[in-house]
């Protein structure tokens, strides 16, 4: 479709100067090419471009589409029967899950994302093993899946080359399990170390083959800091920097992180990246749980963004990310939902309440965020994160026309005074079951509140099937693996850990 109007009766553009988000009434945005060309008095551009395909109506509010600025998979470890724990004791326990076809799984959490008004996504792939061939085999499984559904996707893949079971050399790890779990484990972890010159090789490889389309873009993820050597990440920072391509970096999810790179380097993980001279307005870190303030003054001097991951850092007994400190420096923060939510999904129109909540600090005067910055962390910031600030991430000429319709109606019901603030009205009331339409480039990937491009029931049924069925012999063995890693993970941690409990305490900001 190369043009066509749609209409709302208010038409959300972006946030504006004074800290709300501009806005237009009784409104129709012309699209041509994908893109927004005016954004305009409805009765006047219907009776300019009658002919033209219509969406929305009088009765919705329009909104730019929402960017996932954090997500790693489609089924969800809970779906899988992994047991809620503490990063560091959840993390190992994947390699028990059964595998998903890549395409369906990537499917998966993208019909929950555009239903929800998600239009672009940062895929963080978990990493690549084997031979190059089947790494772009599941690249392209992954980029295929969000083509076919309409979305558009920044893709990485975690790199790792160092301690990948934990904080110290794997070699002790594997000399404590049994003789035939060691041999298992150390085959995977042999299969995915891999030289990092090969790995820039691959993201080349990808940006020749995905760099030409609007829909894709192709960043770098160093896994984090504790599992990339000092050599390793000078290479991918250096890499991002002089392709101009982004960099989604996890760092200081939790305590254990934090407390390691003090003890490894003498100073904190932020100051240790600013020694490599990796800090730059086109690096995101995630979640970032425990930076200090000095921390954030050097991510606020190097343009630096931070993704806020709420739901995970609450799940898995993480942290809360110092957002209101952040804001108060400019930095730019995004939101990301990880692996999925506290509704176990990728629903951001939920995401954003527990954000918006999550940060209401006690005090009568001090700053938190409203309604409208947390909704531009869900789509202008997000956007940049993901590699399409500029592009997409608000409704103004010029930008892809990536729009999300709500049934203002089902909003309000069964009444919101008109002196509420609108952005106000969508953070709190605003559920997925309000999206009526989604478009993405013009093109309607949503309609009724359910995806249009793919059958979504036959991929619902199929992942049933899928994990319903009985495990396999392979399967058994690798939980048999996990159970034995998992007893020697624990010992190890407490022996390592320090006893820091102390009630409420979830951040360094209140050391």
């Amino acid at each position: 479709m190369t043009e066509c109007l749609v209409e709302a009766g208010t038409v959300l553009r972006g946030m504006g100067t004074d800290g709300r988000f501009v806005i237009d009434t009784d409104a129709a945005i012309l699209v041509r090419d994908g893109k927004v060309a005016e954004i305009g008095d409805a009765q006047r551009l219907k009776a300019g471009y009658p002919a033209l395909p219509r969406f929305g109506g009088p009765g919705m509010i329009a909104m730019p589409g929402m960017t996932n600025s954090h997500h790693h998979s489609g089924v969800t470890p809970l779906m899988h029967g992994v047991p809620f724990a503490p990063l560091e004791l959840w993390l190992p326990q994947f390699r028990a899950l059964r595998p998903i076809p890549t395409k369906l799984d990537t499917l998966y959490s993208a019909i929950e994302m555009l239903e929800s008004g998600t239009t672009s996504v940062q895929h963080i792939h978990g990493g690549v093993a084997g031979a190059p061939t089947a790494w772009r085999a599941e690249a392209d499984d992954v980029l295929g899946a969000y083509g076919e559904i309409g979305m558009r996707a920044g893709f990485c893949f975690m790199i790792r080359d160092q301690h990948i079971l934990g904080y110290g050399d794997d070699a002790a790890i594997l000399a404590q399990l049994p003789a035939a779990e060691a041999g298992l484990l150390k085959a995977q972890l042999d299969a995915a170390m891999i030289p990092i010159s090969e790995l820039m090789g691959f993201f080349h490889e990808l940006r020749a083959a995905y760099g030409g389309r609007d829909d894709v873009r192709i960043n770098l993820a160093p896994a984090n800091l504790h599992w990339c050597s000092d050599a390793a990440l000078e290479e991918i920072f250096g890499t991002a920097k002089a392709h101009g391509a982004q960099i989604h970096m996890h760092l200081v999810e939790t305590e254990r992180q934090a407390n390691d790179a003090e003890a490894r380097f003498g100073h904190s993980a932020i100051a240790h990246l600013h020694q490599l001279g990796c800090l730059g307005d086109n690096v995101t870190f995630g979640h970032g749980n425990w930076n200090n303030r000095a921390d954030l003054d050097l991510l606020a001097e190097h343009g630096c963004c931070a993704c806020h991951n709420a739901s995970s850092g609450l799940r898995l007994s993480s942290g809360i990310a110092p957002v209101n400190p952040m804001l108060g420096l400019g930095i730019p923060v995004a939101l990301g939902i990880d692996q999925s939510n506290y509704n176990d999904d990728r629903d951001m129109l939920a995401e954003i309440k527990l954000v918006w909540a999550l940060h209401r600090e006690t005090g009568m005067f001090n700053p938190r965020p409203d309604a409208a910055k947390v909704l531009q962390m869900a789509t202008e910031n997000g956007a940049r994160t993901a590699g399409f600030g500029g592009f997409t991430g608000r409704l103004e000429p010029g930008r892809a026309a990536d729009i999300v319709l709500l049934d203002r109606v089902k909003v309000e019901r069964p009444f919101v005074d008109r002196r509420t603030p609108i952005e106000e009205t969508i953070l709190h009331r605003a559920k997925s079951g309000a999206v009526e339409q989604v478009l993405v480039g013009g093109e309607l990937v949503v309609d009724g509140g359910r995806v249009t491009r793919i059958d979504r029931e036959a991929v619902m049924a199929e992942i049933g099937a899928r994990l319903a069925a009985a495990p396999t012999p392979a399967e058994l063995q690798a939980r048999q693996m996990v159970a034995a890693l998992m007893q020697v993970l624990e010992a190890t941690h407490r022996r390592e850990t320090p006893d820091t409990y102390r009630p409420y305490r979830y951040n360094r900001m209140h050391d």
